[in-house]
């Protein structure tokens, strides 16, 4: 593997650029591979377009955090010529990670598959999400459309109330994660064997697995209650809720019997104990009544105020706080990444999920679409008569 890993990424939506993202604040070289125009629909990814127009047409809000520090060439894989491009890219480019989120079902007659790329590159990471995996290659999939089959919308929401989406798109990335953690641990491999790998990530089994805290439990006898929305209350630990507070609300967090004895030796909240409650089995019996009680103490007070004597007791607690105050609470604020918009403005974007002296946490603005393809071809040793030939048949965007 080079010192600057190369990985080319047949990518749209959110769940592989979530992935590929990754690969960019670690200073890996990023090409992300987007189809020509076709018809009347809008050129490449979808999401270019989507949100407010933050810097132009085709570089939109909702586009922008995901594709920072990327290159971008536009390629047509439903001609043989474009595939011969592909082929031509992983070879000269030294492409060390070959990425896609497209349906299974097209992975051959777009060139793109495992068999045809690792003969051109031996040691070729090859790497895909898809909605179910290779063995369902017809299936679409989304976020939402996951999040419903999985079961996450059946155990969000209030209790007897409809189901809920989470509101954080949460399938994506995980799903992106995944393939980020997958790729990493082949080129691990691959340093000690040579031999690359096909990963194949499936949406629905990464967010399956996330349910370790309830698959199990169909085998064990659990009540409907264990299984189904309980609105902001923790299913086991009581009597971690949201609690009103005199100007706004405070979430509690109980997770044990020590804490227990704290927040009820807190002046004016020793009504609440008793000798039947001083297990968590006791506290889920009587569960519905602590929850009126409490709520009955902590209206008449401020959340400050509140928070002041939680702390005092080491009784986790928060304010429900707004995305504003998120960006501005001091440990995350200093590692917050950005770019920086092509008017000269700043663009302040999500952290780093953890810190490495070698991620950077300013990465160029997303390109526009098709801008590097001119640029990428003539590297790869392509004549610029031949690109503009191509560009003329439609086999390339430029």
């Amino acid at each position: 593997m080079t010192t600057r890993p190369v990985v080319l990424s047949l990518e749209q939506a959110l769940s592989l650029p979530s992935a590929t993202l990754r690969f960019a604040q670690l200073g890996w070289r990023v090409i992300r591979i987007e189809s020509t125009p076709s018809g009347d629909t809008l050129p490449g990814d979808p999401n270019r377009y989507i949100g407010e127009r933050v810097a132009d047409d085709d570089r939109r809000s909702y586009f922008i955090a995901p594709n920072v520090g990327k290159e971008a060439i536009a390629l047509n894989l439903k001609d043989e010529r474009g595939r011969a491009i592909l082929r031509q890219l992983i070879r000269t480019l030294d492409v060390d990670v070959f990425c896609c989120n497209t349906l299974p079902s097209r992975y051959r007659s777009l060139g793109i598959d495992y068999a045809t790329l690792s003969a051109e590159r031996p040691g070729l990471i090859w790497a895909a999400i898809s909605a179910l995996g290779p063995s369902w290659p017809d299936t679409p999939g989304y976020d939402p459309v996951i999040q419903a089959m999985c079961g996450y919308m059946a155990l969000t929401g209030e209790h007897g109330g409809p189901p809920t989406l989470m509101g954080v798109p949460v399938v994506d990335l995980k799903a992106g994660d995944e393939l980020y953690a997958n790729v990493l641990l082949a080129l691990l491999e691959r340093a000690t064997t040579g031999k690359g790998q096909e990963i194949n990530v499936s949406m629905m089994q990464a967010a399956a697995s996330w349910l370790l805290t309830f698959l199990p439990l169909l085998d064990f006898d659990a009540t409907p209650s264990d299984l189904t929305r309980s609105g902001n209350a923790h299913r086991k630990f009581i009597p971690t809720n949201v609690y009103p507070a005199r100007d706004g609300f405070v979430y509690l967090a109980i997770g044990s019997d020590l804490q227990w004895c704290r927040l009820t030796a807190i002046p004016g909240f020793e009504s609440v104990a008793s000798g039947a409650r001083a297990t968590n089995e006791g506290r889920y019996r009587e569960r519905d009544a602590i929850y009126r009680e409490l709520a009955a103490l902590t209206a008449s007070q401020s959340a400050d105020e509140l928070l002041v004597k939680f702390r005092e007791a080491t009784i986790p607690s928060t304010k429900i706080l707004e995305l504003g105050a998120v960006r501005d609470l001091p440990p995350l604020r200093e590692h917050l990444t950005t770019t920086t918009l092509p008017d000269g403005r700043t663009v302040r974007m999500q952290p780093l999920p953890v810190e490495r002296p070698e991620a950077s946490r300013h990465l160029p603005f997303p390109p526009k679409y098709a801008a590097d393809t001119r640029r990428l071809l003539a590297e790869a040793g392509c004549q610029p008569q031949e690109i503009d030939a191509w560009a003329r048949d439609g086999i390339i965007a430029v």
